[in-house]
């Protein structure tokens, strides 16, 4: 990959872009005044604009890769997580936002207070603000290991500079400036998406119709098996694992619930979760098709892609090698200001989430001190600029050690797939108390503990499942336990 094939026009673009995102962002400081303005927009942004801010912090740059980096290596099974997404929109539509609306508090975790008591919505900000850190530091490092292949930058480099820019206009116009810009890199990151669909499609040799017949002579377009094992991902697995994925973005994930405070009505963000969900169904289908487009223009032509790059590991930096080398100029900018954007949309909704939980599960659930407008933006400003830095940090912190990367991995999906099971089992079951909810939590977490580290030992006590059913079984241990104690014991329902 020769990093010199990114033009003077591309690296333009790719810095207008930059400073355009960073400015239009700042627009909005004049109308961050008060903590009200800073975590909900006012609660007056029209429900399409939010819906695109959801699909913005929904693909991440990883997506952007990954998606067509795993169809050009084996096939579509992995779209089959996107068509759990109505199923979530639905029960989103129907159980979440109503709830969340009518409860009127910007933290997601305040339910759970009102439900099991105060231990619950700590555990639950706290999961959520350590997963945070984890995303937002992987998106970073992932973005920057990225770039440095394809480009030849300095990884560190890029860290920051990512970090400084998102952390700029998230701290200078709150979550208004987040769900604008959002909604301007959703529309950056689909262009660029489309832009590499078209070219590719009309670069084969014998035309369009040439990608299909390669494709269905391997087999590309298969959604895996149908079969009912546990132990792989088939057909049913990855479904599951979508369900429960989805369920817990859209029903328990403070950076979407949010976004569902900051709607005009409640009509309007239940239109925010359609338009997020319904828009991502179509273009994952289309980064999964680029995957299947590049096996097609690499089969037909394979003089075009390096020794290097076709070995069986290697799929996810096609993609990246065919940006550089096989977009005409100015595209490349486009494609490569498309993946900042999806990175960018995530972090900054990451950091935004975060700094309002500090105020508002945190500072004012527990500060003595008299909390006036004055001091409670401050420690949202504060907040912002120390969560920006604890992200690019934790970046930089993992370069070159991709066991820690893994480790963060892991750890998120313990923590998500115990705040999941505990919101589940407040909501739907009106016996389970405290105690019932506190044992679930401790049950369901020893299930996760178990499945993604015990396929480590050699011993018949090994778990069976495929990592995919981690955040399933963990959610369904802590919500029928739950279920089960609160009909042998009368607990106390707070």
């Amino acid at each position: 990959m020769n990093p010199t094939q990114f033009s003077t026009i591309d690296l333009m673009v790719l810095i207008v872009y930059f400073v355009g995102v960073a400015a239009y962002g700042s627009y909005f400081m004049k109308k961050n005044k008060t903590t009200e303005a800073f975590t909900a927009a006012g609660r007056s942004v029209p429900g399409w604009a939010v819906g695109l801010s959801i699909l913005g912090t929904y693909v991440s740059s990883i997506s952007f890769i990954a998606l067509p980096g795993k169809s050009y290596a084996a096939d579509w099974n992995p779209f089959i997580f996107s068509l759990s997404l109505p199923l979530a929109a639905w029960m989103a539509v129907r159980f979440f936002v109503p709830l969340y609306r009518a409860n009127g508090d910007i933290s997601a975790y305040s339910y759970l207070e009102k439900r099991f008591g105060a231990w619950a919505r700590i555990y639950a900000t706290v999961c959520y603000l350590l997963t945070q850190l984890a995303r937002m530091g992987s998106i970073m490092f992932l973005l920057a290991l990225a770039f440095h292949g394809l480009l030849g930058w300095d990884i560190a480099a890029i860290i920051i500079i990512t970090g400084v820019i998102v952390t700029l206009y998230t701290w200078l116009g709150g979550i208004e400036a987040v769900i604008w810009t959002d909604v301007v890199q959703s529309i950056v990151l689909i262009v660029g998406a489309l832009a590499c669909g078209g070219i590719l499609l009309f670069s084969m040799p014998e035309g369009p119709g040439q990608i299909f017949a390669i494709a269905d002579a391997h087999h590309k377009f298969s959604l895996g098996s149908f079969g009912l094992s546990l132990s792989s991902p088939t057909f049913w697995v990855v479904l599951l694992y979508g369900v429960a994925i989805n369920l817990q973005n859209f029903g328990i994930d403070q950076t979407y619930i949010q976004r569902y405070m900051t709607a005009k009505t409640s009509r309007e963000a239940k239109k925010s979760v359609l338009v997020g969900a319904l828009t991502y169904i179509p273009l994952s289908a289309l980064f999964i098709f680029i995957g299947t487009e590049l096996f097609a223009y690499y089969t037909a032509r394979p003089e075009l892609l390096p020794d290097a790059l076709k070995a069986a590991d290697m799929s996810d930096k096609v993609f990246p090698y065919f940006i550089v080398t096989g977009l005409p100029r100015g595209i490349v900018g486009l494609v490569i200001s498309a993946i900042f954007a999806a990175a960018m949309s995530t972090v900054s909704s990451s950091i935004n989430s975060a700094s309002t939980l500090i105020l508002t599960d945190f500072y004012k659930r527990y500060s003595r001190a008299a909390l006036t407008e004055k001091k409670s933006m401050r420690v949202l400003r504060i907040s912002t600029i120390c969560w920006g830095l604890l992200g690019t940090g934790m970046a930089l912190a993992m370069m070159g050690v991709s066991s820690a990367l893994d480790a963060w991995w892991k750890l998120a999906g313990i923590f998500s797939g115990g705040m999941l099971g505990l919101f589940l089992l407040g909501y739907f079951s009106r016996k389970a108390g405290n105690m019932a909810a506190a044992v679930g939590a401790a049950l369901g977490i020893l299930v996760i503990l178990w499945m993604t580290f015990s396929p480590r030992w050699d011993s018949p006590f090994a778990s069976p499942f495929h990592s995919f059913l981690i955040p399933v079984m963990g959610t369904l241990a802590i919500f029928l336990a739950g279920i089960l104690l609160s009909r042998h014991k009368k607990t106390k329902n707070y």
